[in-house]
């Protein structure tokens, strides 16, 4: 339980789902973990729940869509601890669930794309300086297999997923030399309040009960830890020599 002990870490939408998941893990297992998110509800709430069990956790409220928030958060990081270690972009949105492509509002794709697309491209530029300074640091995108190898209920999701996948084609060729070692995962069905909402609008499409469906699917999706078992695994030794793109249940 000590395997990333003095590791600085950032997970952006850290609050709640994967990257709640994955926030709680990384302070259990010994590393600084720092948490941004909009929701700052939740936020403080996972940066307390952490602290009380004897790790050690900070929450910044950020919208991963401003460069000049991004920008601010991690100058305030590179303050503190001069580094980043381990980086999981994890913020994310899906809007225009089941809309034909005829009907997909403007508002919807962009607001999806500058959520989870720009989002990382925000938050790895600014971030890239700090994982550089650290001796063997790690990325770790949450894309999806929605987009990467098969289709969404979201046109915009599917790109904004597919775009995460093909950026670590070039994050890995700029920051492996100086000792990143960049990941996507792609996660299947999990619990998390995104995809109950998503499972939700999907029966609300077919005409049937959203709330049975909810229900349903809180006893088969698969669990949020689960996700960040792998993603401490990655940060940690033991993952050293894993590479590329890694699909999970």
């Amino acid at each position: 339980m000590d395997r990333l002990h003095g590791h600085i870490a950032v997970v952006t939408g850290g609050s709640t789902g994967i990257g709640g998941a994955t926030a709680e893990m990384y302070g259990q297992e010994g590393a600084f973990c720092h948490i941004l998110d909009h929701n700052s509800e939740d936020g403080e709430a996972m940066a307390q729940h952490i602290h009380q069990n004897g790790g050690r956790a900070a929450f910044h409220k950020v919208d991963v869509r401003s460069a000049d928030e991004v920008s601010a958060v991690f100058a305030a990081i590179d303050d503190q601890h001069h580094r980043v270690d381990l980086l999981v972009c994890s913020a994310g949105v899906l809007q225009g669930a089941y809309d034909d492509i005829a009907d997909l509002a403007e508002d919807e794709w962009d607001a999806t794309l500058d959520t989870n697309l720009k989002g990382t491209y925000l938050t790895t530029r600014f971030a890239a300086p700090l994982l550089r300074r650290s001796p063997r640091s790690v990325l770790m995108l949450i894309s999806s297999g929605a987009g990467v190898r098969g289709a969404s209920s979201s046109y915009a999701y599917a790109a904004s997923k597919a775009g995460m996948h093909g950026m670590h084609y070039n994050l890995d060729k700029d920051l492996a030399p100086t000792g990143t070692r960049v990941h996507v995962i792609c996660p299947g069905g999990i619990n998390t309040p995104l995809k109950l909402h998503n499972v939700g609008q999907g029966a609300e499409f077919r005409g049937e009960d959203p709330q049975a469906a909810i229900s349903e699917a809180r006893e088969n999706l698969g669990d949020p830890r689960g996700i960040a078992r792998i993603l401490t695994f990655l940060a940690s030794e033991d993952g050293d020599y894993v590479r590329g793109t890694i699909f999970t249940r």
